[in-house]
């Protein structure tokens, strides 16, 4: 039996947003929901597949529209200024972020479904630095997953701000967010008192999560971290949802 794939519409201020739900066919009361914020391109398939995949078939995920009215941008050319955008204004970047976890704990408590308590959120390339954010303005989260993420902000998260347990999976070779960005992170979360791990992949550059990443020294898809990063994302948010709060 599949997953349960809809539309969610919401709101962010004036901004109308429609996300990706998608509900495990053995979610219930007790299932974990999961915020999961794409890459730059929005509110895709893939985007939705991935979503499937790291809720499996006990949970409910929802898909973060970023950029309003489920946009989904045509490449990078597209996708680029309304990232940048929001990387800019950090503040507005957060609020949105927030919006669509509300969205997500509000639809699935109106359907019965899933467990406050038990909040996740994963993202990738720009989605990742997106759940980071809203690990550091303190969202009330049991772990957040950045893969191959933006790792640095212009908010640094203020001591004892982080309540998520933090994991990011990272490329040695990534150009995006390189050595710098891992060790500027490495010390805010220290200063924040943060619970995090980092997990460098040797020799890989950015988006190594996402087939249809190709563009040499840049972004490549690496079909071995990519199978271990999923698996590492299952391991964590059992662990995060098994500990005691």
């Amino acid at each position: 039996m599949n997953a349960t794939v809809e539309t969610l519409r919401y709101a962010c201020g004036d901004l109308a947003c429609a996300g990706t739900l998608v509900i495990g066919p053995d979610a219930g009361k007790s299932s974990p929901l999961v915020l999961v914020s794409p890459n730059w391109l929005g509110v895709t398939p893939e985007a939705a597949a991935r979503a499937a995949r790291i809720a499996g078939p006990g949970g409910v995920a929802l898909v973060a529209d970023m950029f309003g009215g489920g946009r989904a941008a045509s490449g990078p050319e597209e996708a680029a200024p309304l990232a940048e955008a929001l990387r800019n204004d950090p503040a507005e970047r957060r609020r949105r972020i927030a919006a669509a976890l509300d969205a997500l704990t509000a639809e699935a408590a109106r359907r019965g479904l899933g467990e406050p308590a038990k909040r996740a959120a994963v993202g990738f390339c720009f989605g990742g630095g997106n759940v980071l954010e809203l690990a550091r303005m303190g969202a009330d989260l049991r772990a957040a997953v950045s893969l191959h993420g933006d790792l640095v902000s212009p908010l640094p998260a203020a001591p004892g701000a982080v309540r998520a347990a933090l994991l990011v999976l990272h490329g040695s070779r990534d150009p995006v967010a390189p050595k710098a960005q891992r060790d500027a992170f490495e010390a805010e979360m220290d200063a924040a008192g943060a619970t995090w791990r980092l997990l460098t992949f040797g020799g890989l550059v950015h988006s190594f999560a996402e087939e249809d990443a190709a563009v040499p020294g840049v972004a490549e898809y690496d079909e071995a971290a990519s199978r271990a990063s999923y698996r590492l994302i299952d391991d964590f948010l059992s662990e995060a949802f098994a500990a005691k709060p």
